[in-house]
């Protein structure tokens, strides 16, 4: 089983996006995901559109009794290969400093859950507060997620930071294995520019192809479908996704990581 966490300290770069892609292409692989939303806007859970809720990310982390997690994982109305444990606004009230005990709270409520999957994918919020921390103490591998702006750099830079220091305080086993670049638009020379600066100071880690920018993606996460079901600028999305999980994947069974 893997459990990957997607990080990233700034908002907007489309953690979610890269989240739901994945989730997608992994199902479409023959693997049972779990999606846990760990971000109290909650928009992996809109785009996961599950039918019933009953408890969120919210609850589990509040109990924290082994195996808890399991009374909050509901269907998603992507099938039955795509679980989810939902998030909601209160969540936010979680995210506050906690001692490094208060870090292993999710690890502890999915402790035999996870078991049940092959891929568990987190979707953090963008800060290092005690739920991102949570979501990196329970994975196996971090994923960055970053967009070619002005503050690429910066924004993975310090991302890879809080995984050291998550892993050297509280998750050795805890691997950076990829750079994810998203929202990409090919013709724009900042873009270039900022793809370009990223893959000379992460030479291993930049995961190809980078994420188009693309209207579908948001029409199809606006609907809670996935990507392939929205024709055949879905399908393309979806295919890019493919490459992308392929290659972490890989990674994983590699060791390709930082």
């Amino acid at each position: 089983m893997l459990a990957l966490t997607m990080v990233a300290l700034k908002g907007g770069v489309g953690k979610t996006t890269v989240t739901l892609g994945l989730a997608e292409s992994a199902a479409n692989n023959g693997l049972r995901v779990l999606v846990v939303d760990l971000d109290p806007q909650a928009n992996a859970t809109l785009g996961l559109n599950p039918p019933t809720t009953r408890f969120s990310t919210g609850d589990v982390l509040a109990d924290a009794r082994d195996g808890v997690a399991a009374d909050a994982v509901t269907a998603s109305g992507w099938g039955p290969m795509v679980d989810l444990i939902p998030a909601e606004a209160s969540l936010e009230h979680r995210n506050r400093p906690g001692d490094a005990a208060s870090a292993l709270r999710l690890r502890r409520a999915l402790r035999g859950v996870a078991d049940d999957y092959d891929l568990v994918l987190m979707d953090c919020p963008p800060s290092l507060g005690e739920v991102t921390r949570n979501g990196l103490a329970a994975a196996s591998h971090a994923v960055v997620v970053t967009e070619p702006g002005y503050f690429a750099l910066a924004g993975a830079e310090q991302a890879l930071e809080a995984v050291t220091v998550v892993r050297d305080n509280t998750n050795l086993r805890l691997r950076a294995i990829g750079i994810v670049v998203n929202r990409l638009r090919a013709t724009l020379g900042e873009h270039k520019y900022r793809v370009a600066e990223l893959e000379q100071a992460y030479p291993s880690l930049i995961v190809q192809p980078p994420v188009p920018e693309r209207s579908v993606i948001q029409r199809a996460e606006g609907a809670g479908v996935p990507f392939r079901a929205s024709g055949r600028s879905g399908a393309a999305v979806g295919r890019v996704f493919d490459q992308v999980f392929g290659e972490l994947y890989r990674r994983t069974q590699t060791g390709v990581s930082r």
